[in-house]
């Protein structure tokens, strides 16, 4: 079973790399956006503005109405109503699309638990391929270029390792790994809350601050994390669920 450990290969040092946070430099401002479905409302309204650089953590509860508005900042989802402009675009989702990485969210990228990490490899690797172009399968320098950035000193899984078999930090810094191929200039990642150690959302977390030194990072947790360098805003997110369990949740945080 592979493990997420610090790696013994020598790496740059992240800390020298430049941090992109960009002060008032606005990347994506969102207002009175929100998603209805056929069979109801999904999310909204809700106003958000991302700085550029660094990660933003969006704070609210987890749950369908989350991942739609993760989905809709990052371009793979339109808002039913508001406008949410990105990029010098208004309300266009597919250039938006264009600029963005979504990762971590099972809607999306959710991985089969009985194939191995070759396979996952193999099949981005010939997803980017020109059609007309022979790809083998993945190996150990594939695996290298792809998942170093992301994983940074942290330890890679093993080529013939099973998904379901890999720990759970592992497993979600490959999905990102996998999403974020091209390190368009916005990555947008499910909920660190998502994993159930402690230590492993903290190391996550770390990994995308590291990210956010070259791309803009969109991330969520129910609780909110710590303000800390490279962490650009911590943003209260509501209407995400029902306003009566909103009302529930909020009085059991007081508890």
């Amino acid at each position: 079973m592979a493990t997420t450990e610090p790696s013994t290969g020598a790496l740059p040092d992240p800390a020298t790399a430049p941090l992109t946070v960009g002060g008032d430099d606005v990347l994506l401002t969102a207002s009175g956006i929100g998603v209805n479905a056929s069979w109801g409302h999904i999310y909204g309204p809700v106003d958000l503005r991302v700085r550029r650089g660094g990660v933003t953590v969006l704070v609210g509860s987890g749950g369908r109405g989350r991942s739609a508005l993760l989905l809709t900042l990052a371009g793979r989802m339109k808002p039913s109503n508001g406008t949410l402009t990105a990029f010098g675009k208004t309300n266009d989702a597919q250039h938006l699309f264009g600029h963005a990485a979504l990762a971590y969210i099972d809607e999306v990228d959710k991985i089969g638990q009985t194939i191995r990490v070759r396979d996952v490899l193999t099949e981005q690797l010939r997803w980017r391929a020109p059609w007309y172009k022979f790809v083998g399968l993945g190996n150990e320098d594939d695996l290298e270029r792809l998942c170093r950035p992301v994983f940074g000193p942290l330890t890679l899984p093993s080529l013939d390792s099973f998904v379901e078999e890999l720990p759970e930090l592992t497993a979600a810094l490959l999905r990102v790994a996998m999403a974020n191929h091209r390190q368009p200039e916005l990555l947008v990642v499910g909920g660190i809350d998502k994993l159930t150690r402690i230590s492993s959302s903290h190391r996550f977390l770390e990994r995308l601050i590291d990210l956010g030194r070259r791309q803009t990072v969109i991330t969520c947790d129910i609780n909110g994390v710590v303000p800390q360098e490279g962490v650009t805003d911590v943003i209260e997110v509501d209407n995400l669920t029902d306003g009566e369990f909103v009302r529930i949740e909020r009085e059991d945080r007081k508890l």
